[in-house]
């Protein structure tokens, strides 16, 4: 699914609601994740799953193609751990 047809789907089953209000509403809960983790912070949805920040150091990698080493330098990466409900829906528990 993709960021319109969330929208979409949760226009069409809230009525009441017009689809540019239900595009600002998705639009707020992303920026707000995304601002929460680029300040460092965790974002937990009960039952959904969390995201984080994992921070990977600095390493000597390997350029594929002409198998020179390279630097890389450290990098804070996003990380989605998935909650237990989500977990067991998937697994038809």
């Amino acid at each position: 699914m993709i960021r319109s047809e969330l929208i979409q789907k949760i226009a069409d089953d809230n009525p009441h609601l017009y689809q540019r209000d239900v595009e600002l509403i998705v639009s707020s809960i992303f920026d707000e994740i995304i601002d929460a983790m680029a300040r460092g912070d965790r974002v937990e949805l009960r039952g959904f799953g969390a995201f984080s920040v994992k921070k990977r150091d600095a390493r000597v990698g390997r350029n594929p193609r002409t198998g020179d080493t390279v630097q890389v330098e450290e990098k804070h990466v996003p990380f989605f751990k998935t909650g237990k409900l989500l977990r067991d829906r998937l697994n038809g528990k």
